[in-house]
């Protein structure tokens, strides 16, 4: 009797974490379901632990306790920032979490830090109380077997309903919750059948242009293409950079002073989108330097770097440039010495050249990485043959807590102790360290003779990681509810000495569009270079951008609205854009599946990369 209380016990612990975990992460919070579909699961782990320990069955309770926990307290964390259900392949990660430990503290909710309580409490008195002594004693008595017996076949057989039944779902937070948590778990790390590739000469340029239902407009190409060959390129990453800081005043102060001059003179782009995966900043890098998608699982700099990469640096070196990368931080961090190595890369700069002082997070402040990059830019361009540079601001990172002196923005007092207050003084401090830069570039002869190309990389306000607070004032900010269509707008400006269009541009754009339209603009052909984007100077009436992990699989961008996935299309949510280009265009179920097939094309090709001797 005394063993099912224990079962009974740590079971109750255990749903009671459950409902914590599902009002963290679902939006409908926790309901009765949980029974079904959390429960079973657990009896499954404790009916074993019946079943196989005896003498150490409290510690055996209190291990796999805790180790429950740390799933449910892991999945609650990586949903506030991802928006997506953490998995075992999560853990591969790991390496990178001391490096951003700011932005993993900055998620916790001390509320969530309850589910832990009981088992300090367990470790304490297992240790440390006597009286513990008669509850070890009781507890191991054997259990009654044919009872656990029928307990876990019950459980099994409803937990493998759960999973089987439900495990076509597209939307992996829908599946979540669809399994539950745990079931969901459990799928994960059994279900190791790898999506069979594509051939590779099944995979063209006509068949991925068909599926993204493109159209030549010669005229226009014809008019653009070439216009700026030979110029240097530089390419301005800005970390967690979103589009509706652009024009943004609080109280009469701009936010982004010198991005605002940039896109008022220069070729801006409104609706353009990022389609970075679980590797943010560095699969920003991956996509726009090669125009192919994040992988299904993991981040690019996990699965790809093995490959030779077809890429804007190769594209570049057989045009006679010299290439190089920027860039703060230690190369070690997100695996980046494979991935500039398998772009093709001549020269990368990280910590070691800039060196320690000023830092801000991670490596030196955006002050520093700007001034040592112009200089290094000036002795380039005293090379006869351009150059190509990709530069990484990394200052307003997650989660935006700079130090005093750089916050000088002042704000209303609304704004104070607020994350998207801290998010805007960030900004606000970026965008002055990329006015200095642009004026040191003019300064040096450099900016007259070079195309700049400047983009946000990722989301910086994810709606999973913000309060009423928050949401309050970006609604405020916005004038409408903040949703998915705000959350992973970033904006696109082409800076050409008057060549391309000056002003805004409508048309839907993403990271993938950025090689193509570079190489258009600087007459590099893409005849042998299997792509994913299109020229967005050429094609300008219609685009599909498939994204992954901010929004779950099968979700996209198309010329009206963004698409999020749920099972699978019928129950999908709609989110219509705004200020767009006039379109009569409807989201088609065939677009929802044209998006998984991008995906699927672009992971099979490179995939089948030769491999970097």
């Amino acid at each position: 009797m005394i063993c099912t209380r224990s079962l009974l016990f740590f079971s109750l612990i255990m749903l009671f974490k459950s409902y914590i975990a599902w009002f963290g992460v679902f939006d409908d919070g926790p309901s009765w379901a949980i029974m079904l579909k959390e429960l079973p699961f657990i009896l499954l782990i404790f009916c074993l632990i019946e079943w196989f320990a005896t003498k150490r069955k409290l510690i055996m309770y209190t291990i796999f306790n805790l180790l429950l926990t740390a799933i449910f307290f892991a999945v609650i964390i990586y949903y506030k920032y991802y928006g997506v259900i953490a998995t075992y392949k999560a853990l591969e990660q790991v390496n990178q979490v001391t490096a951003v430990s700011n932005s993993v503290f900055s998620l916790i909710d001390p509320q969530y830090l309850l589910i832990f309580t009981d088992v300090l409490v367990f470790g304490y008195l297992l240790l440390r109380n006597k009286s513990a002594k008669n509850w070890k004693q009781a507890i191991r008595r054997p259990a009654n077997k044919k009872i656990i017996a029928c307990l876990f076949s019950i459980s099994l057989l409803i937990t493998s309903l759960n999973i089987y039944t439900n495990r076509g779902s597209f939307n992996e937070v829908v599946k979540a919750e669809q399994m539950g948590i745990f079931n969901y778990e459990a799928y994960t790390l059994l279900n190791q059948k790898k999506a069979e590739l594509i051939p590779s000469e099944e995979i063209t340029q006509e068949r991925i242009n068909e599926l993204k239902g493109l159209s030549e407009n010669k005229a226009v190409d014809l008019q653009l293409h070439g216009a700026l060959e030979g110029k240097n390129l530089i390419i301005i990453q800005m970390e967690s950079l979103q589009n509706f800081l652009i024009h943004l005043k609080i109280d009469g102060q701009e936010i982004t002073p010198n991005l605002n001059k940039l896109v008022q003179d220069h070729t801006y782009f409104s609706h353009f989108y990022h389609q970075v995966g679980q590797g943010n900043t560095s699969d920003a890098e991956f996509v726009v330097n090669t125009s192919y998608y994040v992988p299904p699982e993991g981040a690019a700099v996990q699965n790809y770097v093995d490959k030779v990469l077809p890429s804007l640096p190769r594209l570049l070196k057989d045009k006679g440039y010299e290439t190089a990368t920027f860039h703060t931080n230690v190369v070690e961090f997100w695996n980046r010495g494979e991935l500039y190595s398998s772009l093709g890369f001549d020269h990368y700069y990280d910590k070691s050249f800039f060196g320690e002082e000023d830092t801000v997070f991670f490596g030196a402040s955006d002050h520093v990485l700007y001034q040592k990059t112009a200089e290094k830019l000036e002795e380039m361009d005293q090379e006869a043959n351009p150059f190509y540079a990709q530069v990484i601001s990394m200052s307003a990172h997650h989660p935006f807590t700079l130090p005093e002196e750089k916050m000088t923005l002042p704000l209303p007092e609304r704004y104070d102790d607020t994350f998207v207050g801290n998010y805007i003084r960030a900004q606000h401090y970026a965008d002055a360290e990329l006015g200095t830069f642009i004026a040191d570039l003019k300064n040096r002869g450099i900016w007259d003779n070079s195309v700049v190309v400047l983009y946000g990389d990722h989301v910086g306000l994810p709606t999973t990681s913000l309060d009423n607070q928050d949401l309050s004032l970006l609604n405020e900010i916005l004038g409408h509810p903040y949703d998915y269509s705000d959350m992973i707008n970033i904006p696109l400006v082409i800076a050409s000495s008057g060549v391309t269009p000056v002003g805004e541009q409508k048309q839907i754009g993403g990271q993938v569009d950025i090689l193509p339209t570079v190489a258009g603009l600087l007459g590099i052909s893409l005849e042998d270079h299997i792509h994913f984007g299109q020229n967005l100077l050429n094609q300008k009436d219609y685009n599909i951008l498939p994204e992954r992990y901010y929004l779950p699989t099968g979700s996209f961008v198309n010329s009206n609205e963004v698409f999020i996935s749920g099972s699978g299309f019928d129950d999908g949510e709609h989110h219509v854009l705004k200020n767009i280009m006039d379109t009569d265009h409807i989201t088609t179920e065939s677009e929802f599946y044209h998006a998984l097939s991008l995906f699927d094309l672009s992971h099979s090709y490179v995939s089948q990369l030769p491999l970097k001797q």
